[in-house]
């Protein structure tokens, strides 16, 4: 679905608009809203002078004599250069986008009101120590200056481009709620197990327990490496327990849409991708396996990829670092909150990725049939609190009024759904379900952030991360004293015993309620591992004997037969498995080495099923000729590949004719059945193999096999040509930056201004260079992948480098708008810039603000 249908009409009134103001008007509209970054400004609310300086990438370094003024000077800068991204970003999570797009996103809307996420960041607000929300506040200060400093049509193209549809949008200051809504996005954005319980309570009704373990099989402990080892837990040799795979007592049968009937495409037109793919790399190697002698950190994480990117890479620098003034620190930063959320500082590194612990629980809610305002606990009847919210659109529809339900577990997630003609159908009385998620209590990620930016050593970096509750990351570490580490923070629900959380389970009594949280020091860590390196890719955090050491030590606390575990659902480890190998494979290792683990497009899936099509007999010579050419493949899912690009195909009719026909409109079979699907080939006559489209004929594994490569060899030839040597996978496997939510009106020309692409690319869902793209979708192009690569040199921070997908600036028509997008996608980098010394040498502009008056 597009975000915004902008009528032909726009078109005409703005080539009236130029025709009739000439060049003049033209750049105008086009270069009015440039920031000014050369010379001198004067700030309202700045104390002292600050000197921006920007690379000849458009990299900000700011250097400011207090933390005040360095924040402030970070608003200032992040609005010249991406305002409008901070304005559509605020107003997703708080389920107000249709006062930027119209009614058109109602759906999203009513998905993110119904959280709550305004509520919930208030409350965080007034908990917040007095030190992080002064720093809030000096970043939104310094926002509003610069908001302030200019009228609409000179903040961003948008606004102009907009206004001609009719939308009218009034532009609110920045408060510190705006950049604590940020992280609730990202939490959500990085979570999405209870629609993994739906799906599941959905396949175990329809066609029973074995078949939906089939579909999504445990996870495959003793075959995939684990993030951390037993030996890095000091585990010893205790027994890998049982106990952690609880069986799946729950609601079966459960198929409901959530408020506003939101899917999953109308996420992906605004920039949200919560599908399998998204996750990240990071790995860290120690000195004694590097050429420098000292350590070397890679991060890449998966985001979803517009246009401009979601990171903003930025410098900020105490002159002089005091007690008073702490921040010398250089990375990446969201553009609608302050500090650098991943970077090194003058003593160490971390880099991300998500760790995806289940975090959510569905319950199923009672509702009294004579108060639908009233719900049932341990046999008493209970008040909800009810909100009023009201929707207001800039297109000038008239506002919608809706009542949100909450219970004590959390929202009911499924009321207000719209029928097929969009109209809201209120209350959902037949299967309320409330959602109890971390996210919803009030939490301090932003202290953490900023006290990450100033930690010295791996005791301070773990204090630090004390507070980062949601969402849970995997966080590799290094410093300039040689150490490596390891720590994953996070609120970790305990579960009472029976309850595995992979279904949906009762919410009338106290039985399923969590117990509390694991504790921060129970959480996995790890310091200096004799392996000498540590690699994360979203795989399982550590072997099943930690959780008998957790449950001897919290038993205790928490009961026994309580249920500990992190999660039950991962990445299932392909992404791990080759950053393993190569880590072992290419030391000792240099920023080359490292390159090369983020450009690897080995696909260990293809590898481990391809084998299984060696003894199948096709009519077809054509066929068995194309058959023995893919057998000889490397498995590299390279852009200059025809092998890949027949593999793709093959994938995608295997899914279809493997799965589809049983699952039917419960769910399509999507990347993550990678290894169900290798599973599956090892019992060529599971059940899953029929087609149940053929009641009067069972097929096997052979019958699917041979089915899908003929098939898939079909489609490639009709689409690529019979010459195999000409097929590329890059003629199918593309990339397209869009912006929002101009790249999405369907308007050719207005497209063809804001969106860059497509681009040919290498990589896919489960490499390295985790490049996804849905089978589901009938093609190929990709949407999400890494948001950004960097290598960080222990040795000499002046030797990192860095890469973004687009560019620094939000301006459509800046320089710094695209200018990363062909390094990024030939897995090449900028050097990241550290000393004075070396911006000055690389100077693109030079501004200093100044204290007005």
């Amino acid at each position: 679905m597009r975000v915004l249908r902008i009528v032909v009409s726009v078109i005409l009134i703005f080539l009236l608009v130029a025709i009739a103001g000439g060049l003049a008007a033209y750049n105008i509209l086009r270069y009015g809203p440039y920031p000014v970054n050369t010379g001198d400004l004067s700030a309202a609310g700045l104390t002292a002078g600050v000197e921006v300086l920007r690379d000849t990438w458009g990299v900000p370094h700011i250097y400011a004599s207090t933390s005040y003024d360095l924040f402030f000077a970070q608003g200032y800068v992040q609005a010249q250069d991406r305002w409008w991204q901070m304005e559509f970003f605020r107003h997703i999570p708080a389920g107000r986008l249709g006062e930027l797009v119209g009614d058109i996103q109602l759906g999203v809307d009513l998905y993110f009101r119904t959280f709550g996420f305004s509520q919930v960041a208030e409350r965080e607000l007034a908990a917040m120590d007095a030190d992080t929300l002064a720093h809030l506040q000096a970043f939104a200060d310094g926002v509003n200056a610069y908001l302030n400093s200019r009228p609409p049509s000179q903040l961003a193209l948008e606004y102009s481009m907009l206004g001609l549809t009719g939308i009218r949008i009034d532009i609110r200051p920045w408060t510190p709620l705006d950049t604590v809504l940020w992280g609730k996005f990202m939490a959500d954005n990085l979570s999405g197990n209870a629609d993994a319980e739906m799906l599941l309570s959905a396949i175990t009704e329809e066609l029973g327990a074995d078949m939906a373990e089939a579909f999504a099989p445990p996870w495959p402990y003793g075959l995939k490496p684990t993030i951390l080892t037993a030996g890095d837990l000091g585990l010893g040799d205790e027994g890998a327990s049982a106990a952690l795979l609880a069986d799946t007592a729950g609601i079966r049968g459960l198929r409901t849409a959530l408020a506003g009937s939101v899917t999953p495409e109308q996420f992906a037109a605004i920039g949200i991708d919560r599908g399998p793919d998204v996750g990240s790399n990071n790995w860290v190697a120690h000195g004694s396996i590097t050429e420098s002698g000292l350590p070397l950190l890679a991060n890449d994480m998966h985001l979803r990829l517009d246009i401009p990117s979601i990171w903003y890479e930025i410098g900020l620098h105490c002159q002089p670092v005091t007690a008073e003034c702490p921040f010398d620190v250089r990375g990446f930063a969201f553009s609608p909150s302050p500090a650098v959320i991943a970077g090194h500082n003058a003593r160490i590194a971390w880099g991300f990725t998500n760790v995806g612990p289940d975090s959510q629980d569905l319950y199923q809610i009672r509702v009294n049939p004579d108060n639908e305002l009233q719900y049932e606990w341990n046999g008493e009847w209970r008040d909800m609190t009810v909100r009023e919210e009201v929707f207001r659109f800039g297109n000038g529809a008239e506002p919608i009024t809706v009542q949100v339900r909450e219970t004590h577990l959390g929202p009911i997630i499924n009321d207000n759904q719209r029928d097929d003609n969009g109209r809201l159908l209120g209350f959902n009385n037949q299967n309320p379900l409330a959602l109890r998620w971390t996210a919803l209590e009030p939490g301090t990620l932003f202290r953490a952030v900023l006290r990450l930016n100033t930690a010295a050593d791996f005791d301070s970096f773990r204090d630090a991360l004390r507070g980062w509750d949601v969402p849970s990351q995997n966080v590799v570490y290094a410093d300039v004293d040689g150490n490596i580490g390891y720590q994953m923070p996070g609120r970790v629900p305990v579960r009472a015993a029976g309850h595995s959380g992979l279904l949906p389970v009762p919410g009338w009594t106290d039985e399923y309620e969590w117990k509390g949280y694991i504790p921060f020091d129970e959480l996995p860590s790890a310091f200096n591992p004799e392996r000498g390196y540590i690699q994360t890719a979203n795989q399982a955090v550590v072997p099943l004997a930690y959780y008998d050491r957790l449950r001897a030590r919290l038993g205790d606390e928490f009961g026994q037969d309580s249920i500990y575990y992190i999660s039950q659902q991962w990445d299932y480890g392909h992404r791990g498995q080759r950053i393993d190998e190569l880590l072992q494979a290419l030391a000792p290792h240099s920023a080359a080495t490292f390159q090369a683990i983020h450009g690897d497009n080995k696909n260990l899936s293809a590898a481990e099923l391809l084998p299984f099509l060696a003894n199948i007999a096709f009519d077809d010579s054509a066929v068995t000729e194309a058959r023995d050419w893919l057998l000889a493949w490397n498995y590299a899912m390279d852009a200059d590949s025809p092998h890949a690009l027949l593999y793709a195909h093959f994938w995608v009719r295997l899914l279809d004719n493997l799965y589809n026909d049983q699952l039917g409109d419960i769910a399509s079979a999507g990347q993550h059945n990678t290894w169900s699907t290798y599973l599956l080939a090892q019992q060529p006559d599971h059940p899953w193999w029929d087609d149940a489209s053929t009641p009067n004929t069972v097929e096997t594994r052979d019958d699917i096999l041979k089915r899908s490569f003929e098939e898939a060899f079909a489609q490639t030839v009709e689409a690529f040509g019979a010459d195999r040597s000409a097929w590329r996978w890059g003629q199918a496997h593309t990339i397209t930056f869009v912006n929002n939510p101009l790249g999405a009106s369907g308007i050719n020309l207005i497209e063809g201004m804001v969106n860059r692409g497509p681009f040919a690319i290498g990589g896919s869902s489960g490499v390295v260079n985790n490049l996804g793209w849905d089978p589901a979708s009938g093609h190929f192009r990709s949407g999400g992948g890494p948001s950004e690569r960097v290598i960080y040199d222990l040795s000499d921070w002046s030797k990192s480098l860095s890469v973004i997908p687009t560019g620094q600036s939000g301006h459509p028509f800046h320089p710094h708008y695209d200018d990363q997008i062909q390094m990024w996608v030939d897995i090449q980098y900028k050097p990241m810039l550290w000393t004075r010394a070396d911006v000055e040498a690389n100077l693109g502009k030079r501004l200093i603000l100044n204290p007005s008056g």
